[in-house]
């Protein structure tokens, strides 16, 4: 039951957050089902629609976007570092003397 229980909170909050709505431990607990007192007491149900909540909430603030455009910018710096240092690689493999006598 447990399992379930989860399983429905889960697929409550996910379809909150779709449908634009806020995610509410109210709003949970009537499409769930289930009792607004056992959404706070259960810790694993208790987690699944706080975390909705704040992924919500940051995903409309300037600051929850500023957040994320910074972890782009990070990802996509770190991948030209990585792509700069093969290429110094190949470079250093081509100008090699051993390689050539492969070839």
């Amino acid at each position: 039951m447990s399992d379930e229980r989860l399983a429905r909170v889960e697929q409550a909050c996910s379809e909150l957050v779709a449908a634009g709505e806020q995610v509410s431990f109210d709003a949970v607990a009537a499409k769930t089902g289930v009792g607004r007192a056992t959404l706070y007491r259960r810790g694993e149900l208790h987690a699944v629609v706080s975390e909705h909540r704040r992924r919500g909430a940051e995903a409309l603030t300037l600051t929850g976007l500023a957040v994320q455009l910074d972890q782009l910018r990070q990802s996509v710096e770190a991948m030209a570092a990585k792509l700069r240092h093969h290429e110094e690689l190949l470079r250093k493999l081509s100008r090699s003397p051993t390689a050539k006598r492969a070839w």
